[in-house]
C-alpha cells in the first residue's frame, strides 16, 4: 500500500490541526481550567498522532503521543496547567511544525528526534506525583494485552500447509533450510480504527524490519482492500526472538494486539495464548474499552482519503467540536490548479459573450432579428451566474492566514518583556485564494511592526498616561468590490522629524527638499527599499524596516497600502485589495483613438466639465466640484498620445478614488460598462506601472487596463 497519495492530505490537515492547537494553548494561557479547551488540544493531539502513524512518521508520531499523555493527565485532572507547561507545549508546536516542513520538502520526517522536547513532557508527567505518573502515561498502552485474551478464536487461527500457495510453501520451506524461525501471528485492529488498511499497511513495514512475511490470511490484496474484520493472521520468517516483532506491532497506532506462537503447520498460537478462560472476557472486553474512544478524531483524515465510512465520521467530528467553533461540513477541498482551469474556462465564455454581444449590436443597429438580442442577454445572464459561481468557490475566509498571528505577537511580548495584546476582527471576511495565500507575509511584518517598533515600553507608556500594555488591532471588513484591512497600535507613532533627518543622511532627499515635503510624502519614504535595509531601527523612530516589501506585495495584487500616524497616539497601516483578481466591471473609454478599461471599482462618478472651469494651483491643474478641489490628470498626455478631443469642447473626466484621495481622469470618449477578464502583460512588460493588465474585447481587439490607483 502506497500511502505517498495521501501525502498532501497529510500536509493540510496537519496544517490545520496545527493552527488549532496553537489557537488553544493560547486559550489555555488564558483559562488554564476550561475542559473544553483541554479536550479540544488533547482530540488534536491525538488526531495528530494517529496521521503520523498512518503516515510511517515514527518520530511525529512519538512526539505526539507524550503530548496526548501530558493532556490525558490534565482532563482527567492529575495534572494542573502552568506557565512552564504551556512553554513545554509551545516548543512542542513548534518541533511538529518542523516535522511538516521538512515532510512537505522532502517526504520524510528527517532525523530530528526532539529528545529535549520530549524529556521535558515526561518530566511534566514525573513531576505529577514520580512513580504514580508513569503507569497513567502507559495506560493506553497497556490496556491491549489485558483485551488480547478476547479473541481467542483468531488466537487459535489453524493453517494448513497445503492450503498455501506453491511460492508460499517454497518461501516457507527455504525459511526452515536457513534455520529461520518461523511464527504464527495473529493481528486485531481496534473496534474504532477508521483505516484498517492503513494500520495493516504500518504493521506490515514494522515486520519487514526484523523478519519476512511468507503468508497472509485473508490475502494481502484483501488486506489492502480493507476486505477483513477486526483481525488478520500472517506467518512470519525471522531470525530473531517472537517478542519483539509482537512489540513491534503493537506499537503501531489502533492496534489493539498482537500475539502468536511457534508455527507448528497447523496451529497458530501458543496453547497458552489461546486457552483464556471464558468468564475473563467481559471484564477484560470492558477494561480495554475506553483506550480506543477518542480514536473518531482522525475522522478527517479517513473523510479524505476513503468514504465508505463518512456517515459515521461526520457526527464524530461534531461532537468533538462542541465547546469550540463548529465544524465545517459538506465542503470539499479542490487543488487550486483545477479551480484555476474552471476560471480560464469561464473567462473565454465571457469573451465569446462579449463577441457575440458586439455582433448582436451591430446586427440590432441595421435593424436585424431581435430574438438574437434576447437569447444574448440570457446568455450575459448565465455566464455572469456562472462567473459568480465559480469566485464563490475560489474566495476563502482570511481567518486562515491572521489566525497563527496571536502565537506570534504573545511570542514577540514574552521575548522583548513588553505586555501587548492583540485585537482581531473580520476573520470571517472573504477574498481571492490566490490572493490570500500572498497577503500572510505584508500582514506579520506589519504586525510585527506595530509590535516591536510601534509600541512604546511599559515604563514608557506610564509616563504617557497609557495603559502599561499595548494594543494592536487587526480588522478586516468588505467596502464595495475591495478588502480593506487595517493594522493599527496605540503606540508612539511616527516621528516624521527623524525620518526627515534619516532622508538627508541618506542622500534621499536635500535638506531644503526634506523640509518642503508635507509629512504624507515623509511617510512613504518609509516604503522606500533604503529604509528596509537600515538595521538601527531606533534613527527611524523603529518604523519601515521592510515596508518595501509590504508595498512591492500589495501592489502586485492590484492593491494598495496607505499610512497614517500622530505622533504619541500610534499608527494604522491601511490595506485595500481586490475581492478578485481575475474578472471584474469596467468602463471602457477611448484615448487618443485608442480603448482603455478602467475598473468601475476605483471609479465615484463621471462629470461633464468646461475647460474654463479648470483652475491651475501650484502648476498643476485641478476643478473645484461641489466644493472639492481635484487634480486633473490628462490621460492623453500621461499615455502619450494625441487627444482627439476639440480644445474648447467640454471634457468628459472620470473621477477616480483611492481611500480618501480623488483624481480627474481626463479621457476623449465614454464607450460604457463592460465586464473584462484581466489578462497578464507578462514579465518582460512591467515598466509601466499604471498599465495593471490587458483584456480582449468582443472584437478581438486588445485593450489596456489603467490602474487609477497608481496614477493617484
Amino acid at each position: 500500500m502506497d500511502v505517498s497519495q495521501y501525502l498532501d492530505i497529510f500536509l493540510d490537515e496537519s496544517k490545520e490541526h496545527l493552527q488549532n492547537l496553537n489557537t488553544s494553548v493560547l486559550n489555555l494561557e488564558q483559562d488554564p481550567e476550561n475542559p473544553d479547551t483541554i479536550g479540544e488540544i488533547f482530540r488534536a493531539a491525538h488526531t495528530l498522532k494517529g496521521m503520523a502513524g498512518t503516515m510511517g512518521y515514527k518520530r511525529m508520531q512519538t512526539l505526539t503521543h507524550d503530548m496526548e499523555n501530558v493532556f490525558s493527565e490534565v482532563r482527567d485532572g492529575n495534572l494542573k496547567v502552568n506557565a512552564g507547561m504551556i512553554d513545554v507545549l509551545f516548543r512542542c508546536l513548534d518541533a511538529i511544525e518542523g516535522y511538516v516542513s521538512v515532510i512537505a520538502e522532502t517526504s520524510d520526517e528527517g532525523t530530528n528526534d526532539n529528545e529535549p522536547i520530549i524529556k521535558e513532557l515526561n518530566d511534566i508527567l514525573a513531576g505529577k506525583g514520580g512513580a504514580e505518573a508513569a503507569p497513567a502515561a502507559e495506560a493506553p498502552a497497556e490496556a491491549p494485552k489485558e483485551e488480547a485474551k478476547e479473541p481467542a478464536a483468531d488466537a487459535g487461527h489453524v493453517w494448513n500447509v497445503g492450503s498455501l500457495s506453491e511460492e508460499e510453501q517454497k518461501a516457507l520451506e527455504d525459511a526452515m533450510l536457513a534455520n529461520k524461525k518461523i511464527y504464527n501471528v495473529t493481528v486485531t485492529v481496534q473496534e474504532n480504527c477508521l483505516l484498517k488498511a492503513a494500520r495493516a499497511f504500518l504493521v506490515f513495514k514494522a515486520i519487514e524490519e526484523s523478519g519476512e512475511i511468507i503468508a497472509a490470511d485473508p490475502s494481502t490484496q484483501d488486506i489492502e482492500d480493507e476486505k477483513f474484520d477486526l483481525s488478520f493472521s500472517l506467518i512470519i520468517a525471522s531470525e530473531g526472538e517472537l517478542e519483539p516483532i509482537l512489540k513491534e506491532i503493537k506499537a503501531v497506532s489502533e492496534i489493539a494486539d498482537a500475539k502468536g506462537g511457534i508455527f507448528d503447520g497447523e496451529s497458530s498460537a501458543d496453547a497458552s495464548a489461546s486457552e483464556a478462560p471464558k468468564d475473563e472476557k467481559p471484564k477484560e472486553a470492558e477494561a480495554a474499552k475506553p483506550a480506543p474512544a477518542p480514536t473518531t478524531a482522525v475522522a478527517p483524515v479517513k473523510n479524505e482519503v476513503a468514504k465508505k465510512p463518512e456517515s459515521k465520521a461526520a457526527p464524530a467530528a461534531k461532537n468533538e467540536k462542541k465547546g469550540g467553533k463548529p465544524a465545517v461540513n459538506r465542503t470539499v477541498r479542490v487543488d487550486i490548479e483545477k479551480l484555476d482551469s474552471l476560471m480560464n474556462l469561464v473567462s473565454e465564455l465571457i469573451i465569446a459573450k462579449n463577441s457575440l454581444v458586439s455582433g448582436a449590436t451591430s446586427e440590432a443597429e441595421n435593424g436585424g432579428n431581435s430574438n438574437l438580442h434576447e437569447q444574448i442577454e440570457y446568455l450575459e445572464s448565465v455566464t455572469t451566474n456562472l462567473h459568480e459561481s465559480v469566485m464563490k468557490v475560489r474566495m476563502v475566509p482570511i481567518e486562515s492566514v491572521v489566525s497563527k498571528f496571536p502565537r506570534m505577537i504573545r511570542d514577540i511580548s514574552k521575548s522583548l518583556n513588553k505586555p501587548m495584546e492583540l485585537f482581531m476582527s473580520g476573520e470571517e471576511t472573504e477574498l481571492d485564494r490566490t490572493v490570500v495565500d500572498e497577503i500572510g507575509d505584508p500582514l506579520m511584518h506589519m504586525l510585527r511592526n506595530s509590535a516591536d517598533h510601534g509600541l512604546e515600553m511599559p515604563e514608557e507608556r506610564i509616563a504617557k498616561g497609557k495603559p502599561e500594555s499595548g494594543s494592536i488591532f487587526l480588522d478586516a471588513y468588505q467596502d464595495g468590490n475591495n478588502v480593506v484591512i487595517e493594522v493599527r497600535d496605540d503606540g508612539n507613532g511616527i516621528d516624521t522629524d527623524r525620518v526627515r533627518q534619516k532622508a538627508i543622511e541618506r542622500g534621499i532627499m536635500t535638506e531644503e527638499q526634506a523640509y518642503a515635503a508635507d509629512d504624507s510624502e515623509i511617510i512613504n519614504l518609509l516604503f522606500m527599499p533604503s529604509f528596509s535595509t537600515a538595521k538601527q531601527v531606533s534613527d527611524l523612530s523603529g518604523r519601515g524596516v521592510g515596508l518595501d516589501v509590504v508595498k512591492s506585495k500589495i501592489e502586485a495584487l492590484s492593491g494598495e497600502v496607505d499610512v497614517k500616524t500622530k505622533l504619541g497616539e500610534g499608527t494604522t497601516f491601511t490595506i485595500r485589495l481586490p475581492l478578485t483578481l481575475a474578472i471584474i466591471q469596467a468602463l471602457m473609454v477611448v484615448v487618443g483613438g485608442e480603448k482603455y478599461a478602467i475598473a468601475l471599482s476605483g471609479i465615484q462618478t463621471i462629470e461633464d466639465i468646461n475647460p474654463h472651469d479648470v483652475k491651475t494651483v501650484e502648476s498643476k491643474e485641478v476643478i473645484n466640484l461641489r466644493g472639492t478641489v481635484i487634480p486633473l490628470l490628462r490621460l492623453d498626455h500621461i499615455l502619450e498620445c494625441e487627444s482627439r478631443r476639440k480644445a474648447d469642447s467640454h471634457m468628459i473626466v472620470v473621477i477616480a478614488k483611492k481611500g480618501d484621495k480623488l483624481a480627474g481622469l481626463v479621457v476623449d470618449e465614454l464607450i460604457g460598462q463592460q465586464e473584462i477578464v484581466i489578462k497578464s502583460m507578462g514579465k518582460y512588460i512591467n515598466k509601466c506601472k499604471f498599465i495593471s493588465g490587458a483584456t480582449i474585447l468582443g472584437d478581438g481587439e486588445v485593450a489596456l487596463i489603467i490602474d487609477s490607483n497608481a496614477l493617484i
